[in-house]
């Protein structure tokens, strides 16, 4: 059974403006409070496929991710299918619509970590105490980026 994050905020800008922003992977060290750095990103915009590495630290624990864009609806949806090391898996889900210039974002991340019930223990403990603040936290860096562009 994997663990799910889900959080929402709505921006005040654009839908495309917000879409170009968070497909954009050179950006994701400006509003991702977890992130660290990102590697191997492909030229041009992202479309299903398109692959690149990222690191990030949860509780100050280092962990790479390959990740790959699996579904690409823009500017309304991407879906992205993250491998870690010893199996750990994650896929996340942005979904974003627009009324009347206000850009509503949808974030779902849901991670799966290996080890049996202690991987299963820790990804709990993680959502429960961090994954959700992590996410409103980034998503709130993210609204108040665009919003100052």
């Amino acid at each position: 059974m994997a663990d799910v994050v889900s959080q929402t905020i709505e921006i005040d800008a654009p839908i495309e403006r917000v879409w170009k922003l968070v497909m954009d992977p050179d950006r994701l060290g400006e509003w991702v409070t977890i992130h660290d750095s990102v590697s191997d990103v492909p030229a041009g915009d992202l479309k299903k496929g398109s692959t690149f590495k990222q690191e990030m630290k949860l509780k100050k624990v280092p962990l790479k991710v390959r990740w790959e864009v699996v579904e690409c609806n823009a500017p309304k949806q991407a879906k992205w299918r993250g491998e870690a090391a010893a199996g750990a898996q994650a896929q996340i889900v942005y979904e974003l619509s627009e009324q009347d210039g206000v850009t509503t974002f949808n974030y779902q991340n849901e991670f799966e970590l290996p080890a049996g019930k202690v991987g299963k223990l820790a990804g709990r403990a993680f959502n429960a105490m961090s994954g959700d603040r992590e996410a409103r936290k980034s998503l709130e860096r993210l609204k108040e980026l665009i919003e100052n562009e």
